[in-house]
This record gives structure tokens, sequence and C-alpha cells, in this order.
């Protein structure tokens, strides 16, 4: 083939490339019409469209402003974490001590129950037994029936357990638990509550069973038809839980989660708890501990996590902050040697340049997107999906997203419409702020990628989450 006829041919695949993108200018008068109603003249928005096949920009809108993530954020952090560790990078608990083991039964000394940043140590396996029903069960084997003294909670691995401009409002809930490297049932206390037989009796409450915290019940039923009207409180600086309301007969559970305080403490508890159930005594209670293990400790007991492609889901498809953070310490424990919210800055600021963008790290306050100092623009978010779409472990990060009308924090979004099961992509929300990153293809199998963000947004209805579904429909046609 001649110089003159492959430069034609070249040519004629540009135009054909382009003919199968939505027109620009058509996108960009249809986008703006959403965007431009009455409802939104007082709010800001920002978003970017680019074709995955050509990295041509399709639409733009103040896509280089700084804007207030919230919980896409979580693409960078495990994005991040996908580079650093790769998708089947396991996390080990483990129980460990210098005291023998005598003839009866006993470790002569401290037991250390080490977390190294597992946020699924708590998760029921197949056989519906967790990590800690391992453990007593490899104790109980060896031979053991009591600790001659305590069983420590080691969280030394990671520092910060909360971002520093998290609001207080946020901190008694579970999706603002506190953060370390020891954790159980995301360090929060979860209550199913239902109605009682008849009205006025007590309510029906089932919960996280440890004597680590206190629950104090004066909830009643009321008669089919009411409103459930359940309160629950639990003062900061305390493990004390109180409820109150009503629930009415006929309805369905509801299932209430409270964070609770000093959240290693709270893992070993309940692991004591049960050592004591299954016939191992604990003599000297239960500590914690941040100070470097004792030389000579050797391993009794270890669990591993499930490969990090699935905690990465974890993260995304359900937009668990906790997670998010554990992740982002664990960034700078393992490849900065600490595990604070600065190292993990480091971490994420050199990936964030080798991928092309890096302005991802100009002000990230943490790896959740709870924070509402964090700040990303639209195109950097961009970049950083697109460079994802071309990494190593594009599967695995693809697969985290929430997928339209199927799954995640997408599930009861956008079915019945173009998008249902087209568009992949992570949400966000904090008050008076709506935003969407992810992948869409529409119905002719071209690929798109984009973000989007409204900040400012002081209506209480669902008019930007609504808004930003018009947008991603629009690129599914």
């Amino acid at each position: 083939m001649s110089r003159i006829a492959a430069a034609l041919a070249l040519a004629l695949l540009a135009v054909l490339a382009e003919a199968a993108e939505p027109n620009p200018a058509a996108l960009k008068k249809a986008v703006d019409q959403i965007l431009d109603r009455p409802a939104f003249a007082a709010a800001f928005w920002a978003a970017e469209v680019r074709s995955l096949k050509t990295g041509r920009v399709l639409y733009e809108r103040n896509a280089g402003k700084n804007m207030t993530p919230a919980s896409t954020m979580k693409l960078v952090t495990t994005a991040a974490a996908l580079d650093a560790f790769a998708p089947d990078y396991r996390i080990r608990t483990t129980l460990e001590s210098v005291g023998r083991l005598d003839a009866k039964g006993r470790i002569l000394g401290d037991v250390y129950l080490v977390g190294r940043g597992d946020p699924l140590l708590s998760a029921k396996g197949s056989d519906g037994r967790t990590a800690f029903d391992s453990f007593a069960d490899t104790l109980l084997a060896a031979g053991v029936r009591r600790i001659e003294g305590r069983l420590v909670g080691y969280e030394g691995l990671f520092k910060d357990r909360r971002a520093e401009d998290w609001e207080w409002s946020d901190l008694v809930w579970c999706y603002g638990a506190e953060v370390s490297a020891l954790a159980w049932n995301d360090n929060c206390a979860t209550l199913e509550v239902a109605a009682g037989e008849r009205a006025g009796e007590p309510v029906v409450v089932d919960r996280t069973r440890s004597r680590y915290y206190s629950l104090v019940s004066d909830a009643t039923t009321s008669p089919t038809g009411t409103k459930s009207d359940l309160t629950l409180v639990r003062e900061l600086g305390t493990n004390a839980i109180r409820l109150s309301g009503t629930q009415p007969i006929g309805a369905e559970s509801e299932k209430l989660e409270v964070a609770l305080e000093d959240p290693a403490r709270f893992a070993t508890s309940v692991l004591a708890e049960l050592l004591e159930t299954r016939g191992i005594q604990v003599s000297g209670g239960v500590a914690t501990s941040s100070a470097p293990l004792p030389a000579g400790v050797r391993e009794l007991a270890a669990h591993d996590s499930p490969p990090l492609a699935e905690i990465v889901k974890g993260v995304n498809k359900p937009s668990n902050n906790l997670h998010a953070e554990m992740l982002r310490r664990l960034l700078g424990a393992r490849v900065k040697g600490e595990g604070s919210l600065a190292a993990s800055l480091e971490t994420v600021r050199d990936f964030a340049t080798r991928v092309g963008a890096p302005g991802l790290a100009s002000s990230l306050r943490d790896g959740s997107g709870l924070s509402r100092t964090n700040l990303l623009r639209p195109h950097d978010i961009v970049e950083l999906l697109l460079a994802m779409n071309r990494h190593p472990h594009a599967a695995a990060f693809r697969d985290s997203l929430p997928i339209a009308g199927i799954d995640g924090t997408l599930e009861h979004r956008l079915r019945g419409t173009a998008a249902e099961r087209r568009v992949q992509a992570k949400t966000g929300t904090l008050r008076q702020t709506n935003a969407l990153a992810g992948y869409a293809t529409n119905k002719a199998g071209d690929r798109f990628v984009f973000s989007i963000v409204l900040n400012h947004n002081a209506l209480e209805g669902r008019e930007g989450v609504s808004a930003i579904d018009e947008f991603v429909t629009l690129l599914a046609r």
C-alpha cells in the first residue's frame, strides 16, 4: 500500500471514529438544557465527557474547577490501592505471643490480636463462621485453655483515627466510624428493630452481641398503619446507646447502626467474649496497644482477608467510608512506612503523577470523601478513569463500580432507562453535593468516560440526582 493510500485509510478511520461518537454540539445543547434549569441557578455544575477510544472531549463545563467530590473520592483511593498492591493481595491478621504454652493448657503471658488493616475481618465465610471462630478453633486444637495474661488488641500500624475536618455530627454514625488497623463489624453496633405482637409492648431488638457497649431501650410497638419514629442516641465519648420511639405492627424490621468508640478495644473484647464461650479464659482482661510488639513474638493463629479485588468492591459498590479510610492508611503504611493520612497522600501523589493526573493529589483530606474540604477537578477524575482503563488491573477496578439499575449505590437508580447496565460509576453524596463518575456505553457500543459534580445545591429534594441521571442517560442512548 502506498503512503498516500495508507494516509487516506487512516483519515477515513478517524472520520468513522468521530462519526460514531455523539456530536459535541448536539450533546452540549442537550446537557445544558438539563444543567441550566432555574432550579440550579444558584448552584454550581462541573462536568467532562470524553471518548474512551480517542480521548476526544465531547462535553466540558467547568471541568478545570476544584469541586467537593464527596464519595467519588473513593475512585482515587481504590485505584491507588490496586496499583500498589494488585488484585490478589491479602491482608493477614494474627494472634501472637511470647508466652509459652505449658502442660496445663495455659499461655503464660499476653496474647496479641495484631490488626494490619483488614476491613472484612468480621465477614462470615460460606460456613457462616468468622476469623475469630477460626482463631478459637486453632487455639483449642493446640490445647489452649487459658491465657495467663491479657488479650491485647494491637493497632499500631495506623495513625489518624479521623480526618481533621470531619464534622462532629458524623462521628456517632457508622459512616463516620473511627479508623483503626483492627476493625470489627465496621466498628459499629448493628441493631435490627422489629415491632412486638401488640401495641404498647416493647420492640424486639436483635443486636451485635458484646458487653463492650450498653443498650437501653424504651421503644414500643405502635398500632398498624402508624409511622415508625425510632431514635438512636449515643453521646460522644461513651458507648452507651439509647433507643426510643415506636415501630408499628406489620412494618418491616428496621436496621440501625451506630459507631463505637475505641474500635480496637471493641474487636478485642468481642474475641475475648467468644473465647470465653468456647472454654478459653483470659485472666488479665482486655487491653489495646500501639507500641511496638515485644521481641520474640510467635504466631499462634492467622487469618488472611479476601483478595484486594473483593475489598475494593466492598468500598466502591456500597460506598463504605471506613474501608476506604483503611485502604488509604494501608497505602502509607506499606509504601511509605507510616500508616498516616500524610504519608498516604505522598503515595497517592506519586501514583497520580505516574498516571498523568497530578491534580488528583492537590487537596485530599481523607480517603473516603466524607471531608467537606476535599477538592478534585472533574478533568482529573476523567484522567484517572482513562488511565485505569489502560491499567493492568483495569478489570478489577471497573468490576468494583456500581452497575446502573443492578447493584451498589446505583441499584435503584436508572432502572428502565438506556443507562441500565450500560453505566458503571461511583456515586457521591454529601449535604448540598451530588456527583457521579465512571464509564458509559451507548447502544452502538461506543464507550465514554465522564465525571459530573453538583456543588452548593440548596434544594432538599432529588433534583440534583435526577439531573445527573438524565445526563448519563444521554450518554447511554
